[in-house]
């Protein structure tokens, strides 16, 4: 008797997170390439090659699927590059640990893969006031609160004063790179950000 080699079972698992990926992949490219408003649910999922409702299965809008992809995109540059969990290095020399990060910020803000999309939910964030919210809280607010973490730290080891306001300070080096970068005021480098890390921690006045 010849038996019949048994079938395998579909892993689900498997196929979803592929599923995930490509709509994560499809939501990114669109949204760069004909902007937040024009990107729809079953775009994504005719580019994607899914139906519009197992996009729906997961995510409840175009805005929930965006904000997730670039938070997985996020996640994946920090894999990569070994750093996962991130937190900005505590090498004890705050400049210079400022200025790494800050120079891997201009790295991914120069990297299309990044650029196109942030920029777009950067722009509809600006005008649709539920979107620029969930922008903030969900992408933004995570990243400034690393820096936060690390001015405590330097004000625990004396290297920033006791009374400054971190959430206030950080602000003197990530909101101009931020609107240098937006408005195209001008260009972005490692020179830039080094030199506004220097101006806010050493100040303009003489000594």
């Amino acid at each position: 008797m010849v038996t019949k080699p048994a079938r395998s079972t579909p892993d689900t698992t498997r196929r979803s997170e592929r599923s995930r990926r490509a709509i994560y992949d499809a939501a990114l490219a669109l949204v760069a390439e004909v902007g937040y408003p024009k990107t729809t649910i079953e775009g994504i999922a005719a580019r994607a090659g899914v139906g519009k409702q197992t996009i729906y299965r997961w995510w409840s809008s175009k805005a929930d699927v965006l904000l997730e992809a670039f938070l997985d995109l996020g996640e994946q540059a920090a894999e990569a590059a070994g750093q996962v969990p991130y937190a900005i290095p505590d090498t004890g020399d705050l400049a210079a640990d400022l200025k790494a990060v800050l120079r891997a910020t201009v790295d991914e803000l120069l990297d299309p893969r990044f650029e196109a999309p942030s920029r777009a939910l950067s722009a509809e964030g600006v005008v649709n006031e539920q979107l620029g919210r969930e922008f903030v809280a969900k992408l933004l607010e995570p990243q400034l609160q690393l820096y936060v973490d690390r001015l405590r730290s330097a004000q625990q080891s004396g290297q920033v004063r006791p009374e400054v306001d971190p959430r206030i300070a950080l602000e003197l080096f990530v909101s101009p790179l931020a609107q240098r970068w937006l408005q195209y005021t001008g260009p972005i480098s490692y020179a830039y950000t080094d030199t506004l890390v220097d101006y806010a921690l050493y100040g303009l006045a003489p000594r």
